[in-house]
C-alpha cells in the first residue's frame, strides 16, 4: 500500500513547473539506429502522444472491465499502450515478468488467470505463440495488437487456429507516435501479403515516386507521413531532420 496522502491531488500548474508545458514539447526521446547504425534521437511531442491514445482508445474502446497484459519493454515506443490505455481509462493493468514477454508457456497462465482482455505482440513472437500455446487458455482475449515488423500472412493464420480474438495489424516508424495506420486483419490469413490499412486519425499518408509524385493505384513507391502524430525531429541532428 502506498500513502500518498501527503501529497496533493490538484493539477499541476504551469506556475509548479520550471517552465510552461505546451502540447507542442518533448514528452520523450527514444533512440533508433535504423538502417545507419548510427543512433540517432527521435523527439516526440506529447500531443502526438494524445493523439495517438485517442485514436486507440475510440478504435479499441477499453473500459473500467478490461485487463491489458503490458509485456513490451519501456523502451520500445509501443509500451506507451500497455502503460496509458489501460489507465486513462480505469482498467486493470497488468505487468508481465521481466523475461516473461520470451516464453509462451507463460503468457498464456498470465492470459487465463488474469482474464486479459487486450495485449500487444511484434510479429515474430506472435508465431512462436501459437504454435506453442493451448488454446484454452485464450478464452479471455478480445484483441491482439501486432506492430513492430511486417505480419507475415502464416503469422494471421496460425493466430486464428488458436484464438477467437480481433487481430489488428498497426504500422509506424520510431520517426512517429508509435503507430500510424492501422487494419483488422482478422482472418485474412488467405491472401498473399498483410495490409497495413489506412491512417489513423489526424494523420496522412502518401505513396509517391522519386520526384515526390503520387504514384497510381498499384504502382509501387515509397512511403510518405504526414499529421500531428510525425515526430519533432531527431535531436542535435538538424541536417538530418531537414533532410528527412
Amino acid at each position: 500500500v502506498v500513502d500518498v496522502s501527503g501529497f496533493s491531488g490538484a493539477r499541476v500548474l504551469d506556475v509548479d513547473r520550471l517552465s510552461p508545458l505546451r502540447a507542442s514539447n518533448t514528452a520523450y526521446v527514444i533512440f533508433t539506429s535504423g538502417s545507419t547504425g548510427r543512433p540517432k534521437g527521435v523527439a516526440v511531442s506529447h500531443a502526438a502522444i494524445v493523439n495517438q491514445l485517442e485514436f486507440m482508445q475510440g478504435e479499441y474502446v477499453l473500459s473500467a472491465a478490461d485487463v491489458y497484459l503490458q509485456k513490451t519493454a519501456t523502451t520500445f515506443d509501443v509500451s506507451l499502450w500497455g502503460f496509458f490505455m489501460p489507465l486513462r481509462v480505469g482498467a486493470v493493468l497488468v505487468l508481465a515478468s521481466a523475461d516473461g514477454h520470451r516464453d509462451p508457456g507463460y503468457l498464456a497462465s498470465v492470459i487465463d488467470e488474469q482474464g486479459v482482455s487486450v495485449t500487444d505482440f511484434v510479429p515474430t513472437m506472435l508465431s512462436t505463440f501459437s504454435s506453442l500455446v493451448d488454446p484454452g487458455l485464450l478464452g479471455s482475449l478480445r484483441d491482439v495488437l501486432v506492430i513492430g515488423e511486417a505480419l507475415p500472412v502464416e503469422a494471421v493464420r496460425e493466430f486464428g487456429l488458436v484464438s477467437s480474438a480481433r487481430l489488428h495489424n498497426l504500422y509506424g516508424p520510431t520517426e512517429a507516435a508509435v503507430s500510424f495506420t492501422f487494419a483488422d486483419v482478422t482472418g485474412a490469413g488467405s491472401g498473399s501479403v498483410v495490409s497495413i490499412g489506412v491512417p489513423e486519425w489526424n494523420c496522412r499518408v502518401f505513396v509517391l515516386d522519386s520526384r515526390l509524385r503520387p504514384v497510381a493505384v498499384g504502382v509501387a513507391g515509397e512511403l510518405y507521413l504526414s499529421g500531428v502524430q510525425l515526430a519533432r525531429g531527431y535531436v542535435g541532428r538538424p541536417d538530418l531532420s531537414a533532410d528527412r
